[in-house]
């Protein structure tokens, strides 16, 4: 009986490959059997790859033959969230409009993965044009959460969370705009990370608010997330992204840095939040509690301008998502509607039938937003309030070293049972802000609730470009949660642990 591969870390996986104990063939092979056992039920892809990850194992088997030294994910699975171009497949942002659109090219963070020696299993669902919270915005099929199939993923990312949360895969990227990594990775039990803005390059990446959107990495543990944030800063600055900045790297050698005499922030405000839930509440005391075992002091902060982040975000967003989207115009790429006699009918109708109902909503928004006579009274207000938020973190890191929040207020909530787009947008209550502000998040998992039994997570957010740091925290917390629950620091759904994806 061979080992099931949703039993390794993306770690240990490098690290079998690399000491001849399977090969990247076999790794490759476990990966796509998980996924064809399990992927009916989850519904994680929206396009598999099992050629595409056959050669690129086939690639590490032979370098590992010929005794070259392997890259640091030599064989490890990787879903990528089908908002990045990687060649050689579709990239939908899982909408119409992009349904047949063949990527000409590879995106910079996918490239930085593939060069670190990860499989490319396949393309993750998502909400479409990354705007949702759930990701049942997809022109294509809903993704299940694979702890409860009737609950969402979260989004826009839950494609990708829910592929890692279902051991169909050992790493994934997502993008996060407002929470769209963090919020599926509490929702899915998995390790979730938006690095600080401009540390991991967009070149390549289907933008929905330019100033707001940033690449990160899911995983099942910390090590595996800050292995993963390694090889996505790997090349340094990226040319081809005039927002890319220069990273500190070391992420994977200092996540076990000692934490005692370092302060961890907590904000009374977000712990007596209307909406959030015990269950989610106690997760964020216990974390605290472990961080305080291992030396961290807990200090007291206040954001004042946090109220107003929801409010900023969506008149930046759906400004910036009206502006990036366009270029969708039915002349040059995506959506062409037939038959149309003029270039103005062609453009509305292929607009009309190729964008869903969030895709236009959005749109409609941020056109309103941008029109003369209300830009000044909205627009300007919004970046003036996106300014104090970013003050008001800068001040609160005079005191601490990080942050320590909630992440989701609820647990994973049934499909249908948000239906008011207003309540959906207030499913990241928690998240927003830092887009706004530009800092470092992660999610890190805590178990089960007590009321629910689905997954509960803390976030821990960092100073800008001290993701080093912040790594740090979320794997003491980790650690603690660990030693407390007695449990392993990977852990994949229950009813989906084991299913297929044995190495031979």
């Amino acid at each position: 009986m061979g080992i099931s591969l949703d039993t390794l870390t993306a770690a240990q996986i490098a690290a079998g490959v690399a000491a001849g104990k399977f090969t990247a063939t076999e790794v490759a092979r476990a990966a796509l059997s998980a996924i064809e056992t399990r992927e009916a039920d989850v519904q994680a892809f929206l396009q598999v790859t099992p050629e595409l990850a056959l050669e690129a194992a086939a690639r590490i088997d032979v370098a590992r033959a010929a005794g070259e030294s392997l890259p640091p994910l030599a064989g490890v699975p990787l879903a990528i969230k089908d908002n990045m171009n990687l060649a050689g497949t579709r990239t939908t942002c899982a909408s119409r409009m992009l349904e047949n659109y063949e990527s000409p090219y590879t995106a910079t963070c996918v490239r930085r993965m593939l060069d670190a020696g990860c499989l490319p299993v396949g393309k993750a669902n998502m909400d479409e044009f990354a705007f949702g919270s759930s990701t049942e915005s997809s022109a294509f099929h809903r993704t299940n959460n694979p702890w409860d199939l009737e609950r969402v993923p979260g989004g826009s990312s839950g494609g990708s969370a829910a592929a890692v949360a279902a051991g169909m895969t050992a790493l994934a990227l997502g993008s996060d705009t407002g929470g769209s990594i963090r919020q599926p990775a509490a929702l899915c039990g998995v390790v979730g990370m938006k690095p600080t803005y401009g540390v991991v390059s967009r070149y390549g990446v289907v933008a929905f608010g330019s100033s707001l959107d940033q690449v990160g990495p899911f995983g099942r543990t910390v090590e595996d997330v800050a292995l993963a944030l390694d090889a996505l800063t790997a090349g340094g600055r990226d040319p081809f992204d005039g927002t890319s900045q220069e990273a500190e790297g070391g992420f994977a050698a200092h996540i076990d840095d000692d934490i005692a005499g370092l302060r961890v922030g907590v904000i009374p405000a977000f712990m007596e939040a209307e909406g959030l839930a015990p269950e989610v509440k106690a997760a964020v005391e216990g974390a605290l509690r472990t961080l305080e075992a291992q030396g961290a002091k807990l200090v007291e902060v206040d954001l004042p301008h946090l109220d107003a982040a929801i409010a900023a975000y969506y008149v930046i967003g759906p400004a910036e998502a009206f502006s990036n989207l366009a270029r969708f115009d039915g002349v040059r790429y995506g959506y062409q509607e037939a038959g149309c006699t003029n270039l103005a009918e062609q453009s509305s109708k292929s607009r009309a039938h190729g964008f869903g109902a969030e895709a236009k909503r959005r749109q409609m928004l941020g056109a309103y937003l941008l029109s003369s006579g209300v830009y000044d009274k909205y627009y300007y207000a919004a970046q003036k309030a996106r300014s104090l938020i970013t003050e008001d973190y800068a001040r609160a890191y005079e005191q601490v070293d990080v942050i320590l929040m909630p992440a989701s207020p609820t647990t994973a909530f049934k499909f249908g049972e948000l239906s008011d787009p207003t309540q959906m947008y207030l499913s990241d209550m928690f998240t927003i802000s830092i887009n706004i502000a530009g800092n470092g998040g992660i999610t890190v998992p805590c178990g089960v609730g007590a009321d629910s039994g689905l997954p509960v997570a803390v976030q821990l957010v960092g100073r800008a470009f001290d993701d080093r740091r912040l790594l740090t925290f979320a794997r003491a917390v980790e650690r603690g949660h660990a030693q407390a629950a007695g449990v392993p620091g990977c852990v994949v759904a229950p009813d989906f642990a084991g299913k297929g994806g044995e190495l031979a």
